[in-house]
């Protein structure tokens, strides 16, 4: 279909971070793009909006000024540890390969203030390879791009307005039916169209169904996450795997629903059950705590740390809006801690002086952590949190151009981005890398958009 016989050069489903990504990028080639986006509270409800706008690359420029040695093949054999080699190969060279001029791109050219995080680094990184905006805010982050999206003529936002049906007759995308929450629709005709609407996880029975070890879990995602892309993908016999896939996160401060970052592991906090008692080590990662704390009594566990690791946490949003909402106890002993969280006197004392122990490299972990920046000294801090799922890693098959594939061969005209397509975090919980979501979405949005724009 050439130029002049559609209404406009590609249709974007999704404005979060995977959505913007692609716009920006196919509008900088001259495409004409609507984007759509259903939930008109998307900016503070989205998945973008709710992460620390951490976005790792190996190779950056700001590595190179920082002096830290690292690439892009570091980074891929970091994900295929981390996943147990079961990472898509394809899309994760391909995301590795592009995050460096993706992160530039967002500087330059999106407006997005990165800097390069090296105060902590997240379980499984073993380079400083994550970029985020000063306050560590998705939020923020997700404002600056949505800024660059209306500062393009080339783009065009339709919100709410949800992507009902793509149209593909002969294997080529020629239309889209978009809809308002009233039901009004209306047929688009275009050559191009990415899905960009997320995954399932606001979908409980797909949940139930697909990821029953987080499925009694708090669901921490945006509300607009309720499966779009596989619907469509099951409609048109698309591609789809990863399905067991997902991020999951074991500190959800409750009940206040605000993340306690686990940076508070990294510079030497634990978490202890309701028996007051650790149960693993912390430092393999939070997403697989999710469902570690999930299972344990009454789904709960308590954080403790101290004032020194309280200083450390300061840059996080999240963090301060913790402190702001008096989520944190101070306790001046073992026993202020054991009263404040209804633990056992003679257990907290056993996890604090096995701490202190740990930490001065006397004995070796019964759950083998062996990462302890300092022992734990009084004041302590006290948080109660729950094991969540954040967001599924799982969807529509795409290859490093980010094209959908159907039997295996991309459809023209059809990309997916972001959590509507696979990510690169291998099966289940333990694969997911920090930052690899925002990566999946602006990495494969960039990827897409480039790519898309480029046959306008």
């Amino acid at each position: 279909m050439s130029r002049t016989e559609v209404d406009v050069d590609l249709v974007v489903a999704g404005a979060g971070a995977a959505g913007t990504a692609a716009a920006l990028a196919a509008a900088e080639q001259g495409a004409t793009v609507v984007l759509v986006e259903a939930n008109e509270h998307f900016r503070r409800g989205s998945n973008t909006a709710m992460s620390t706008s951490m976005v790792p690359a190996g190779g950056s420029r700001w590595q190179d000024e920082a002096g830290v040695d690292d690439s892009p093949g570091r980074f891929l054999d970091d994900i295929m540890a981390k996943t147990g080699g079961q990472a898509d190969a394809v899309l994760a060279r391909a995301l590795v390969d592009v995050a460096p001029t993706v992160v530039a791109w967002l500087a330059d050219s999106c407006g997005v203030p990165l800097e390069l995080v090296t105060d902590f680094r997240y379980p499984g990184h073993h380079a400083d390879r994550c970029h985020a905006v000063a306050d560590r805010s998705g939020a923020t982050l997700h404002g600056h791009l949505l800024d660059a999206v209306a500062d393009e003529p080339g783009i065009t936002m339709m919100v709410p307005m949800r992507l009902a049906t793509v149209t593909v007759p002969d294997d080529v995308v020629t239309s889209v039916e978009v809809a308002t929450p009233d039901g009004q629709s209306q047929t688009i005709t275009t050559a191009a169209v990415v899905l960009a609407t997320n995954g399932y996880g606001a979908d409980p029975d797909r949940v139930a169904a697909l990821l029953p070890d987080i499925a009694d879990g708090a669901y921490h995602g945006g509300d607009g996450s309720t499966g779009d892309a596989l619907r469509i993908a099951e409609e048109l016999g698309l591609d789809t795997a990863y399905l067991d896939a997902y991020q999951g996160h074991g500190s959800l401060a409750i009940p206040h629903q605000v993340l306690l970052t686990w940076a508070f592991v990294m510079h030497g906090g634990v978490l202890v059950n309701a028996d007051g008692r650790r149960f693993g080590d912390e430092t393999t990662g939070y997403s697989e705590f999710g469902p570690l704390v999930a299972q344990q009594p009454d789904s709960i566990a308590w954080a403790l740390y101290d004032e020194r690791i309280h200083g450390l946490l300061g840059p996080f949003k999240d963090y301060r809006d913790l402190v702001e909402q008096d989520a944190i106890t101070w306790c001046q002993s073992a026993v202020e801690v054991a009263a404040a969280a209804g633990l056992a006197q003679g257990a907290v004392v056993t996890v604090l002086d096995g701490v202190a122990a740990l930490a001065r490299g006397e004995v070796e972990d019964p759950h083998g952590r062996s990462d302890w920046e300092a022992p734990l000294e009084a004041p302590y801090a006290v948080v109660k949190v729950t094991g969540a799922l954040f967001h599924t890693q799982g969807g529509l098959c795409v290859d490093g151009r980010g094209r959908v594939l159907r039997q295996g061969e991309p459809v023209p005209g059809l990309y997916a981005a972001g959590g509507a397509a696979i990510g690169i975090s291998g099966h289940g919980a333990a694969g997911y890398l920090a930052g690899n979501g925002l990566l999946g979405a602006l990495g494969l949005g960039y990827l897409a958009g480039r790519d898309a724009g480029a046959a306008a």
